[in-house]
């Protein structure tokens, strides 16, 4: 473990609450110390920020915005490309302007894979690797500014499952089920920043969702690194995700269940079969795919060829013909020619999916592919990320389209732009429409009626809706 000294646990006593720890140690906050989160990155960092700042809160801080000088700043973040990097430094150097003499903390994924060069960003103070995040509030002790603290163990220390769910920031909620990653994708640093693969148990995870459905949540997205591969608790197998949504699927004051991405080779004709039944998961699967080149695919060390993609999106469109079906894609992987990239962009236009995700491949450390050779210059990876990024456009407005005169019901959320509120349908068509506060998080049934200038849907209400998949 890289490590300065480690403060021992102590007690908080403020003026809305206080715990207990092991050692019984009382110690006393200043009144209502204002705490600040940024979070870079995936629906899973948003969930573990949310928990996180709960605890915050628990302990008698005030979660405040991040321009509101807080006392403390605990920024989140992410590794999966470079630009993901230099936006840490970026939102260090912004909270350093807005409060000079706060605390600011670094976890996440940047921090685990790279602790040491993170510590020495000008004003950071402490910087917590996977098994450290979820202890910070015990690790960092008063938040007192000092030496920086460098507290990221070795991956493999991060075994345990940390519950965590977002609440109060957005009208959907992310609820994680799932953490860290077995597979070994040459492009992927996952896995060294959050671990082996493991779960908490249906039991748990079917309680929080009651909880959240409680709090008048109406959708919950479940979210992990490799959703999929849910049911895995102390390296051994004891569940199956199929098992967790059939659980989920009878919850009542839960409306709409979403899963957030699943690999191909996860998605079995099982759980296509089980969606395309339920009243409550959303036909929208998010798909990665990261290339239509079978030479690829087999250089990234994914766990499927395109044909095998293709056959499970044939199997939805079979079932749903209306299902939402996004992709992720990166293009300029080490060894991508033209003719490869044209194979990928073929592919693609030929297959039936709603939208892409497109990423242009980065280098990054302690990774195979960065020793691999034939390394696609950066100039002709943002142009292949240009095409693709077009023929995403392309593939939305085309489904978009295929929805109009539909019938549908659409989650409203707090997102108001120039007199207009957004929300999804179940099967993600983002509708827009007049404000009206009485609407924010509900579900509203409408009639699909035609795109505006923006490429949003515009829709009309309806009185009533029969339940259509």
């Amino acid at each position: 473990m890289i490590s300065k000294s480690t403060p021992k646990s102590k007690v908080c006593f403020s003026q809305t609450s206080f715990a207990l720890n092991n050692n019984q140690i009382p110690y006393f906050c200043s009144p209502m110390k204002k705490v600040a989160f940024y979070t870079l990155g995936c629906k899973l960092n948003f969930s573990e920020t949310s928990s996180i700042s709960r605890m915050f809160e628990d302990r008698g801080y005030q979660k405040v915005d991040f321009l509101d000088t807080p006392d403390i700043f605990i920024i989140n973040t992410c590794s999966v490309t470079d630009n993901a990097d230099k936006k840490c430094r970026k939102i260090v150097r912004e909270a350093r302007a807005i409060s000079p003499n706060a605390y600011v903390a670094i976890m996440g994924c940047y921090a685990q894979l790279k602790p040491k060069e993170i510590s020495e960003i000008p004003g950071v103070d402490a910087v917590l690797g996977a098994a450290e995040k979820f202890q910070l509030l015990d690790l960092l002790g008063d938040f007192k500014r000092g030496e920086t603290q460098v507290l990221a163990s070795d991956i493999e220390e991060a075994n345990t499952f940390n519950a965590a769910y977002s609440i109060n920031d957005r009208t959907r909620t992310f609820l994680k089920v799932q953490d860290g990653c077995d597979y070994s994708c040459t492009f992927c640093t996952i896995p060294l920043a959050r671990g082996n693969s493991r779960s908490d148990t249906i039991e748990n995870i079917v309680k929080q969702a009651r909880e959240i459905g409680e709090s008048g949540i109406k959708e919950i997205v479940l979210t992990g690194v490799n959703t999929g591969d849910f049911g895995i608790r102390n390296g051994q197998r004891e569940d199956r995700f199929i098992d967790l949504i059939k659980e989920l699927d009878k919850i009542e004051n839960i409306n709409r269940f979403r899963i957030s991405s699943i690999e191909p080779n996860l998605l079995t004709d099982e759980i296509i079969e089980f969606v395309s039944n339920s009243e409550r998961f959303a036909p929208h699967f998010h798909i990665p795919l990261q290339s239509g080149s079978d030479e690829l695919l087999k250089k990234m060390k994914r766990r499927y060829l395109s044909d095998l993609y293709t056959q499970r999106v044939s199997k939805i469109r079979e079932l749903m013909p209306h299902a939402s079906i996004g992709v992720d894609v990166i293009v300029g992987f080490p060894g991508e020619t033209d003719e490869l990239f044209k194979e990928t962009y073929k592919y693609l236009t030929e297959l039936e999916v709603s939208y892409l995700h497109v990423f242009t491949y980065s280098e990054r450390p302690n990774t195979p592919a960065i020793d691999m050779p034939d390394a696609v210059p950066v100039n002709i990876r943002n142009e292949r990320s240009r095409q693709l990024r077009s023929l995403s456009e392309k593939k939305k407005r085309r489904f978009y389209t295929q929805n109009i005169d539909r019938e549908a019901t659409v989650l409203f959320e707090n997102d108001i732009e120039e007199g207009n509120m957004h929300g999804f349908t179940e099967n993600y068509v983002r509708i827009t429409a007049k404000y009206d506060p009485l609407k924010i998080n509900e579900l509203v049934p409408i009639r699909m009626t035609q795109l505006n200038k923006k490429g949003l849907m515009e829709a009309y209400e309806l009185v009533q809706l029969p339940f259509m998949h």
